[in-house]
């Protein structure tokens, strides 16, 4: 399957992120070889899996503002409200 380049603004952005947690994931495996404390460990696991999720919701959040809407954006108003709709509860997950 060849898909075309896909970029969007914020693709650099998340691509930094996921590198800079990857860099911290490394540094926990480390933190576990070296035996430090369960407590330290946790606390960086929970910065590794925030940093995962906002770049993962930032990516979601991108292609419904962008790629979605070139799909329904010729629709009439009332059509699109419950697109319109879904896309704005979208940013409370």
């Amino acid at each position: 399957m060849s898909e075309q380049a896909h970029l969007h603004e914020p693709h650099p952005e998340i691509v930094k992120r996921l590198k800079r947690a990857n860099g911290h994931l490394m540094g926990i495996i480390e933190m576990i070889e070296a035996g430090r404390t369960c407590l330290d460990i946790a606390q960086q696991l929970q910065a590794v899996e925030k940093a995962i999720a906002q770049a993962k919701k930032t990516l979601i959040q991108d292609h419904l503002d962008h790629c979605l809407e070139d799909v329904v954006g010729s629709l009439a108003k009332e059509q699109r409200r419950s697109i319109d709709e879904f896309k704005e509860i979208t940013k409370y997950l």
